[in-house]
């Protein structure tokens, strides 16, 4: 496999986690794919608004914190927006 493909899978499978822990921790019930959607843009969010602030993640694990820290806010956004 090619780095390209490997790092879409991980982002994939990392992504679904942070969504899967995310969802939990908000206690909302989302599928499968919604978690992924969710950790995946959740990550690239919160490394944004970190990045900002001069806060880095990096490694696995940290793009997994991003990833629910962000899925979080993206949970509670839409919430808020709901009402």
């Amino acid at each position: 496999m090619e780095d390209a493909q490997i790092g879409w899978i991980a982002a994939i499978i990392i992504g679904g986690l942070a969504g899967w822990i995310a969802s939990s921790i908000m206690k909302t019930g989302t599928g499968i794919l919604l978690n992924i959607v969710l950790g995946i843009i959740g990550a690239s969010v919160a490394s944004f608004l970190f990045g900002f602030l001069g806060v880095g993640f990096g490694g696995w694990v940290g793009y997994l914190i991003a990833g629910v820290i962000g899925a979080c806010i993206l949970i509670w956004l839409v919430r808020a927006i709901r009402g």
